[in-house]
């Protein structure tokens, strides 16, 4: 992997540790920061793959965010014409979720904190995920999520939680969604939590003070996360040699 693209939508939602991983690899990153007006390059072609981070708004807030609607045009180009290897994180996965043809909407519980992500069979033949135990535990902040999409043949579903069908996807066998974050560093909970929407969220859910109990949480379990993220990453980088 030489030229790697990075979509943000915020800058504190980064790559995180997989980042770390990359910058030590020497991995070329364009960082196309599309909240504060970046425009995605016209020629794609030239990028080895594509990361698709998290945000605080939501795939259908094209009012508000009209850059959406060209960041979705492009996703598509990548992943469906040019057939690129994709990891789209939270929002990231949400978009290629709309892509594919699924409808996101608001999830009947939001889901915040520490929580269980179960495998379903089909990671044993997963390129990215196969190493992966059956059930991991992983930062999960979001109130959204995608559905429908088992009217896409392309599609795998690799992983759930009991509120969320759709936390790990794929499309074909070179694009992914994820929906939870294993991408974490130490920092990560405490800078989400000065973002309104998401601190808000938070206390919704969780109650006042939860953020410091929620970094605890996360602190808690980071090397796991860690170990995680190496695997995941990798794993990616063997699925760019095969395609």
């Amino acid at each position: 992997m030489n030229n790697l693209i990075v979509l943000q939508h915020i800058k504190i939602e980064d790559p995180g540790y997989i980042k770390d991983l990359m910058i030590k690899d020497n991995v070329n990153l364009t960082t196309i920061e599309l909240d504060e007006g970046d425009k995605i390059p016209e020629d794609l072609s030239n990028y080895d793959a594509m990361f698709c981070m998290g945000g605080p708004m939501d795939t259908w807030m094209e009012k508000d965010y009209p850059w959406l609607i060209e960041e979705k045009k492009r996703i598509k180009e990548f992943v469906v014409d040019l057939k690129k290897p994709y990891l789209g994180f939270c929002l990231g996965c949400q978009l290629l979720g709309e892509v594919a043809g699924g409808l996101v909407t608001k999830s009947k519980n939001p889901e915040i904190g520490m929580l269980d992500i179960n495998f379903s069979g089909n990671k044993k033949s997963d390129l990215l995920f196969s190493q992966f135990p059956d059930q991991i535990k992983s930062l999960q902040w979001h109130s959204y999520e995608v559905q429908e999409l088992e009217k896409n043949k392309d599609i795998t579903l690799l992983a759930s939680s009991p509120e969320t069908k759709y936390q790990i996807f794929k499309y074909q066998n070179h694009a992914y969604g994820i929906q939870f974050h294993i991408e974490i560093k130490d920092t990560t909970v405490s800078e989400w939590g000065c973002v309104p929407e998401y601190k808000t969220a938070l206390e919704k859910q969780l109650g006042p003070g939860a953020l410091e109990k929620f970094e605890i949480d996360a602190k808690n379990n980071m090397l796991n996360l860690n170990n995680y993220s190496k695997i995941l990453y990798e794993n990616f980088k063997k699925l760019l040699k095969t395609l």
